[in-house]
Parts: C-alpha cells; structure tokens; sequence
C-alpha cells in the first residue's frame, strides 16, 4: 500500500498533437488512422510506432483509444507517451486514462474539447510496476471475455443475415410464388387531434428495419400538427423520407398507441400474413432495394416513398405456416444475440467497477485475480 504515489497525469504522460491527414490518404488497408472517437480510415504509412494510446481533443473529446501496433493520429486526437517507462507501462497507462474519465472533464468545464492543460491536472495514485502488471492481467482477462462474447455475436448475425433466406422460401427449399405487398397489406392510417392537455408518446422508425425508438412524451400544445398517426400493434409503419435507408418495421405491442407524422404511413397486414415473418422481411437488402427503385423526389436527402409505390413491390411470399417457421428461426438467432450483448454489455459495466476499485484500492489485487 506504501508502494503507492501521489502524482498527475502531466508527471507521467506527454499528450502529443496528431497531424493532419488528408481524407483521401485514410483509404483503403494498412496502419490504422485515428481521430477523436477510434478509427477513421487506413493508411499504408504510420505516423507512430505503436502500440499507443489516442485520446480525442475535439469531437467526442476526452475518448480514449488503444493501437496494439503502429499507428497515424489525425489533429482531432492527442497521442500519448510515456515520460518514463521504469514507472509506468503504456498498457497502464491506458487503464489509467481510461478511469481518469477525460470525457466528463470536458463537459464539467464546459471547454469545447480536450486541453493538455486540464488533463495534465488530474491527480492519480501510482502503483509500482509489478503491480501495476497485475492490473493489466486482470483488467485484460476480463476485456478477452468480453471480445470472445462480441465475436460470437457478429457470428450469429451473419448466421443470421444468410439465414433470411428462409423467409422466402417453400417447405421443399423452393422460392415462393411472388405477391405484390398491396396483397399483402394494405394502407390504414387511424388519426387522433393533438389536444392541450393530453400526453402522446412520439415514435421514430429506425433505419434498416430495426425498430422504434421512443422519442418520449409530449403535450398536444407543444406540436405544431394538428392530428398525426395512430400506430397500431402489428401494424406495418414506414417513414415516407430517405425510404431507401430501409426505414421500416412491424409496431411491436410496446409501441401500441404511440403516434408518429403524416411521414409515417400505416399498414394492417392480411390475415395470412405473420406479423413476425413481415418484422423479418423488413430487414432484408432486397426489401430496401425495391423500396430504393421506386422512390421519387429531385433532391436526394428529401426523395420520399409513398404508400402506392411501396405497394406494388413484389416478393415472394409462402405460406403463412412456412412464414411461422423462418420468423422462429430467425427470432432464435436474434435472441442468442441479444443474450450475447447483453452479457457483453455487462461485463463492461464490471470491468469499469474493477478498474476503478482496483486503482482506488476498494478493491484488492489478490482477491480481483480469483474473481477472473
């Protein structure tokens, strides 16, 4: 505990300005390139021999970033080194930014991005270098459990992406007669007044048909339409603008009664028609491709879809049991990839408390190695 030293980042550390690097030098393969949140591009040349550490000064400033190899950092970044390697090693010192928490320093301050001069200031305990090794271990075991979760869930979702297949396919493995959407739904757009004193729950359609998102409640009096839509459990929703990002999806019953603008046409499925399998297709390339093919408009960010032209897309459709079946397997993919995420997401969220009881020292070293 003795070992320990009170010190600051500027004793430790030098925050080196990145260079400038013209756009068209960040494609293709090489030396990673970064900027102020992570990697922007590649480049057949590095700047920095690595590995390093990038932290961003402008942008999402105060985002700290770890090259395992060399490396070009752009003017949107500071890169680190180390003063002097017999007291701290560069992996350390990564955990070391990573806790110091730059990113709400800047927004504490209310300084539009990161100053060496604030970072330098932030005091920090050091421990000896043996011990800080032990720390690196630790917090390291738990990062590769995290990158084995991640791997397996990018996995499954290209299992996922090659299995949608099935969404057009026939119990024999033959692709289904095709069917014009207008036989498959059809336009229902219920509308309710926006009226002072009554709170409406706004929803946004997420590109690539992935969902809704819930853009909180308002006050009828706070909106400047007059009535919007009623979106409706089961119902088909898409958004009229930039249709060929693939803005659309099936409302889920979470959704049920949430309201949108006459941007967000409604459709009520046929009855042989499973909600689940049409949630699917909504996320299929080919769906967005015929939506892209049809829409109209001069201007490229404000060319919109309209409902009639939606409705004479044809795909194939099987039958409604066959549907059934690939929504299942299809939701059973997605499942182990929400559970994959979520666990992920969790061990962040562990990994963060570790990281901060270990350099506090709430949390001992011994008993942090038997925990991994």
């Amino acid at each position: 505990m003795s070992d320990w030293w009170q010190t600051t980042i500027g004793e430790l550390l030098t925050l080196e300005y990145g260079k400038p690097l013209p756009e068209k030098a960040r494609d293709g393969q090489g030396f990673p390139v970064y900027g102020s949140n992570g990697i922007v591009g590649y480049h057949s040349q590095a700047m920095v021999k690595g590995p390093g550490i990038v932290v961003g000064r402008k942008g999402s400033s105060g985002t700290v970033n770890f090259s395992e190899g060399d490396f070009s950092p752009i003017d949107t970044a500071f890169y680190v080194l180390v003063k002097d390697s017999t007291q701290i090693g560069m992996e350390f010192a990564y955990h070391l930014l990573v806790n110091a928490k730059l990113t709400e320093l800047t927004t504490q301050t209310g300084v539009p991005g990161l100053t060496r001069s604030r970072a330098y200031e932030i005091r920090v305990a050091l421990p000896p270098v043996p011990l800080q090794e032990r720390i690196v271990e630790v917090i390291s075991a738990v990062d590769d459990q995290i990158t084995a979760l991640e791997a397996e869930a990018v996995a499954l979702e290209g299992m996922y992406r090659a299995a949608t297949s099935l969404l057009w396919r026939t119990s024999q493995g033959d692709e289904a007669e095709p069917r014009p959407l207008s036989d498959v739904m059809h336009l229902d757009i219920a509308r309710t007044p926006m009226e002072s004193g009554t709170t409406y729950h706004l929803a946004g359609v997420l590109n690539s048909g992935k969902g809704l998102v819930d853009k909180e409640a308002f006050d009828g009096a706070d909106t400047e339409y007059k009535a919007m839509n009623i979106l409706r459990k089961n119902q088909v929703v898409m958004r009229k603008l930039t249709a060929w990002e693939g803005p659309i999806t099936v409302v889920p019953a979470e959704f049920d009664g949430f309201v949108a603008s006459n941007e967000f046409p409604t459709f009520t499925l046929a009855s042989d028609i499973d909600p689940g399998w049409m949630k699917h297709v909504c996320r299929t390339p080919r769906l967005w491709a015929e939506m892209q093919s049809r829409v109209v408009g001069t201007v490229q960010r404000r060319k919109r879809l309209n409902p009639d032209q939606l409705l004479i897309v044809t795909l194939p459709v099987p039958h409604r049991r066959e549907q059934e079946q690939a929504a299942d397997a299809l939701d059973a993919i997605e499942g182990q990839v929400a559970t994959l995420r979520t666990e992920a997401d969790r061990l962040r969220n562990v990994r963060a408390g570790l990281l901060s009881g270990l350099l506090d020292r709430t949390i001992d070293i011994e008993s942090a190695e038997l925990g991994v």
